[in-house]
This record gives C-alpha cells, sequence and structure tokens, in this order.
C-alpha cells in the first residue's frame, strides 16, 4: 500500500505554528482514545514496603546499605539506575514539550497528563529501589543531583515535527529498556513493577505514532526529513547522565539496549507499521529523506549483526573458561 502526498505537503506550505493548528483535532481524538483505554494505578501497591527499614541519619538503628542486601542481578542495578535517572529529569522534558507544543487545548490537555503519567515512573521506580535496598541510596541521590544540575535540552527542541518523529521512537525505546531491566533484574517484584510503567510507555508511543502518521498525511516531505534526522541521529534522553556510555555498553552487553534490540525492535517496528518506506509522491527533499533514511537502516542493521557476533564469541569465551 503506498501513501500519496497531498499538494499541502511542500515545504513552502507549512510552518510550526500551521501544523499545530492542523493536528489539534488529531491530537484531541488521540487524547480521548487515550483515556479510554488507559488504567490509573497506585505505585505504592508495586513497592515491597515491608522490606523497608531505617538507613543511617537521624535513625538510632539505621543499618548502612550493604550490596548484600540487594535482591537486584549486577546488569539489573546499572539499568534500574539509568531509567530512573532518566525519569528523573521530568521537569526538562515537560518543559520542552510544554515549550514545543502549548499548554493550551488539546496539545496542553496531554503535556499534562503526559507530565502526570510519567510522574508515576520515578516515584515507583525510586520508592522500589530505596524500599527493596536494590542500590546504594547515597550515590543514587548523588547521580540524580549531578544529572539534573548539569540541565538538559533536547536534541529535537527547535522543530515540533522533529520532537514528536522523536518521541514516537523514544517512548518505544523506553518501553524496551523498561522491560528488558525486568526480565534482567532476578526479581519478580521489580519485573511487575517494570512491566507496569512498560505499559504506559507502549500507550504514549501508540499516541505520539499516530500523530506522526497524521503528520505524514499533512506534510510528508517536512516529516520524512523530520523522521530521517531523529532515527539517524537518535539518542537516548539520558546520555547526559554521569556515565553513561559506560553504563549503556554493560547494558547493551546485558541484553537490556543494544543496536540489535535498537533496530529490530524500535526503529523498524514504527517504520514498519507507518509503512514509511512506502510513502509515494514526495518532492525531492523527502525522496532524498527516504533514501537516506533506508541506506541507514541497512548500515544500522550490519552494524548489529556484527555486534551479535562479537556478543556471541563473547559469551563462547566465558563458557569455555567455566568449563
Amino acid at each position: 500500500m503506498t501513501i500519496t502526498s497531498p499538494h499541502l505537503g511542500s515545504s513552502e506550505a507549512w510552518t510550526d505554528a500551521k501544523l499545530l493548528f492542523a493536528l489539534e483535532e488529531v491530537v484531541e481524538k488521540e487524547l480521548n482514545r487515550h483515556l479510554k483505554v488507559t488504567k490509573d494505578w497506585m505505585p505504592h501497591e508495586y513497592v515491597p514496603w515491608s522490606d523497608g527499614r531505617n538507613f543511617p541519619g537521624f535513625f538510632e538503628d539505621g543499618e548502612a546499605w550493604d550490596p548484600q542486601q540487594s535482591k537486584v542481578t549486577d546488569i539489573g542495578k546499572i539499568a534500574l539506575v539509568v531509567n530512573l535517572l532518566t525519569e528523573d529529569n521530568l521537569p526538562s522534558y515537560h518543559h520542552e514539550i510544554a515549550s514545543l507544543f502549548g499548554r493550551n487545548g488539546a496539545w496542553g490537555t496531554w503535556v499534562h497528563r503526559w507530565t502526570a503519567e510519567e510522574g508515576r515512573h520515578g516515584i515507583v521506580m525510586r520508592d522500589y529501589l530505596l524500599a527493596s535496598r536494590a542500590v546504594d541510596p547515597d550515590k543514587l541521590e548523588a547521580f540524580r543531583m549531578q544529572h539534573m544540575s548539569e540541565g538538559f535540552e533536547s536534541d529535537n527542541r527547535h522543530s515540533m515535527l522533529h520532537s514528536v518523529a522523536y518521541v514516537a521512537f523514544q517512548e518505544l525505546a523506553t518501553r524496551i529498556s523498561h522491560r528488558n531491566t525486568g526480565h534482567q533484574s532476578g526479581d519478580p517484584v521489580c519485573d511487575r513493577m517494570l512491566a507496569r510503567i512498560a505499559q504506559d510507555e507502549n500507550l504514549h508511543m501508540i499516541f505520539y505514532r499516530n500523530l506522526l502518521g497524521a503528520a505524514f498525511e499533512l506534510a510528508p516531505d517536512l516529516t520524512m526529513q523530520a523522521v530521517r534526522d531523529v532515527v539517524v541521529n537518535f539518542r537516548m534522553p539520558g546520555h547526559g547522565m554521569p556515565g553513561f556510555e559506560r553504563m549503556a555498553a554493560q547494558m547493551a552487553i546485558g541484553g537490556v539496549y543494544n543496536l540489535r534490540i535498537h533496530h529490530d525492535d524500535v526503529l523498524s517496528p514504527v517504520i514498519r507499521f507507518l509503512k514509511i518506506m512506502d510513502i509515494d509522491g514526495l518532492g525531492p527533499d523527502g525522496q532524498k529523506a527516504q533514501e537516506e533514511l533506508g541506506l541507514f537502516m541497512n548500515g544500522l542493521d550490519s552494524e548489529a549483526r556484527k555486534f551479535d557476533e562479537k556478543l556471541a564469541a563473547r559469551a563462547a569465551r566465558l563458557a569455555a573458561r567455566k568449563g
């Protein structure tokens, strides 16, 4: 099936302001759909409060944290810290999207609703980590202070279309990261909590993916260029946190998030669902962006294949040592 671009898809016809106005009806429709299918949940119901005890400080019976107290695997600890620090930057994310999308009408209602839902994620993750003593609480707080003190600016803050394209992929990436962290955590309580968070992230992805699809109908050339830019330059929102590259490498080896997952489970599903590579009738700039997107995806698949081979070789070496 091909999608033919309408006349108004030319770059001269659209500005961010015009697209915001034109997409308002779609935002309202998607917001109403989201509110019908989403289910409110209580963060405190997912936290093992009976495991909690006082830490040193003002309490005389405070017990210092010890790694042996954690039920979580080493890779689970790393991924949980990365995921929580990412959620901690919610005030900055809210500022970014409120500045781009506005605070009024359906756009504004969605911005505030999304922020409220995302707020639960940081609440329940931190409560879980502290109650279960999964990670060092002092280091976690030090990381939070350092990460948030450095500030955050989105790579896609200059264009509404780029922002919509980015979150369509990023929400799915976050869902996958949370879900895989739960699988790798070694703690059924953690797995259940992150599965619940992942459900929210999936609904957020659907909202933005459908909005991106509507943008393709209105302004296919500009939207194609935005998708190309976002995919080629994609970075997770937590990339600025202290030690991110090292932790990301460990998460890649541990099967939480790596090139193969990024290609197969994040980029490809959105591109395939929206039939982005089948869109026809594009202008020169749109065609170029579509071609470059295809070339990039082929190259990423090749890189992922090399990573898979290295990972398999590493696993074989470790198995040989144990044998």
